[in-house]
C-alpha cells in the first residue's frame, strides 16, 4: 500500500500542473484586467502598478514567474484586497468554509444512510418508493433555487407565521453561531443526501440478498445486529467512493451558497475575485480546491483498500 501512496501522489504533481495551467491561461483570456473597474489613472501611474504585479511582462514570462513563486508557497498578493495576501485571505476563509462543509457533509451521511437503509428495507413499498422520489427531486434542484427558497421560507415569510425569535437569520455567519450555520447547512446538504440515500438503498438491497446475510439471520442473531454488524460495512463501500468527491463538491458547491447567505469563506472570496479579475486570488483558491479535490480522492482510495480486504492497492 506504500508504494501505492507514493505513486499517487507523485501522479497528482502533473494533474495539479495542468489546473494550474488552464486556470491561468484561462482566467488572462478573459475580458477586462484587474483595474479596469477602478478610476482612470494617469497612463504613468497605471504603468507602475501593471510593473508592481508583473502585469507589464509577456505573458509566458509572467507564466513562468507565477510557478517560479508558487513552487516555494507563495500565492502572491491580492490585487484588489489590500494589505492582504491571497495565503492570509485564504487562512482566514478556509476555516469557515471547512466548518460549513464538514457540517453539511455529516448531515447528509447521517440522514442519506438512514433513509437509504429504510427505503431498502422496505423495498417496493409506499416507503421506498416516497424516499426515493425526493431523492431523485433533491437532485435534480441545484443549490441556487433552495436557498432562496428556505430563505423566503424560513428567513422571510415566515416571520409572519413564527415571529423574529423563531424565524433564522438569511445572511451574515455570525462567528459560526447555530442558527446562522441551519439554513447554507442544509442547503448544501440536500443534494448530497438524496444521492446516499439512493446509493446506501441500491447497496443495501444488495447486500441483504448475500448468502452471509442468510448464514447471519440463521444462527439467530437479532435483525439490528445483522444489520448493523455485517450489513451496514458492506453496503458503506459504495458510499467510501463517493464520499470524496462529494466532499470536494460539496466545498466547491459552497461558491454559490456563501455568496447568497454572505458567509466570509473561501468561495465567497473566489466569486468576487473572479469579478474583480484577481488574477492572483482567483489562482490561489483554484490551487487550494484542486489539491483538496485531489487529497480527498486520495484517501477515499485507501479507506476503501481499508475497508474490503479483497481490494489490493498495488
Amino acid at each position: 500500500m506504500a508504494s501505492y501512496a507514493i505513486r499517487r501522489l507523485l501522479g497528482a504533481v502533473p494533474t495539479l500542473f495542468i489546473i494550474v495551467t488552464l486556470a491561468f491561461f484561462m482566467m488572462r483570456a478573459a475580458p477586462g484586467g484587474p483595474f479596469d473597474t477602478d478610476r482612470r489613472l494617469p497612463p504613468e501611474i497605471e504603468q507602475n502598478m501593471k510593473a508592481a504585479y508583473d502585469l507589464d511582462k509577456p505573458l509566458l514570462q509572467q507564466y513562468a514567474i507565477y510557478l517560479g513563486k508558487l513552487t516555494h508557497g507563495d500565492l502572491g498578493p491580492s490585487f484588489r484586497n489590500k494589505d492582504f495576501t491571497v495565503a492570509q485571505l485564504i487562512a482566514a476563509g478556509f476555516p469557515v468554509s471547512a466548518r460549513l462543509g464538514l457540517s453539511a457533509m455529516a448531515l447528509a451521511l447521517l440522514l442519506g444512510s438512514a433513509l437509504g437503509m429504510w427505503a431498502a428495507l422496505k423495498q417496493n413499498r409506499w416507503q421506498d418508493y416516497s424516499t426515493m422520489t425526493v431523492a431523485m427531486m433533491g437532485i435534480t434542484i441545484p443549490t441556487f433555487v433552495t436557498a432562496p427558497v428556505l430563505t423566503l421560507i424560513f428567513g422571510i415569510y415566515g416571520v409572519a407565521f413564527l415571529g423574529h425569535e423563531i424565524t433564522l437569520p438569511v445572511g451574515g455567519w455570525n462567528g459560526g453561531a447555530l442558527r446562522n450555520m441551519i439554513l447554507p447547512v442544509t442547503v448544501l446538504a440536500l443534494p448530497q443526501i438524496a444521492v446516499i440515500a439512493r446509493l446506501m438503498r441500491g447497496s443495501m438491497i444488495e447486500v441483504l440478498r448475500a448468502n452471509y446475510i442468510r448464514t447471519a439471520r440463521a444462527k439467530g442473531l437479532p435483525e439490528h445486529m445483522v444489520l448493523l454488524r455485517h450489513g451496514l460495512r458492506a453496503a458503506m463501500l459504495p458510499l467510501v467512493s463517493y464520499i470524496g468527491p462529494a466532499a470536494a463538491a460539496i466545498l466547491t458547491g459552497s461558491l454559490v451558497v456563501e455568496q447568497i447567505f454572505g458567509i466570509p469563506g473561501i468561495g465567497r472570496y473566489f466569486v468576487q475575485a473572479a469579478l474583480n479579475r484577481d488574477y492572483t486570488l482567483v489562482m490561489g483558491v483554484v490551487v487550494c480546491y484542486a489539491s483538496l479535490i485531489i487529497l480527498l480522492n486520495f484517501l477515499a482510495d485507501i479507506a476503501y483498500g481499508v475497508l474490503d480486504p479483497r481490494v489490493r492497492l498495488t
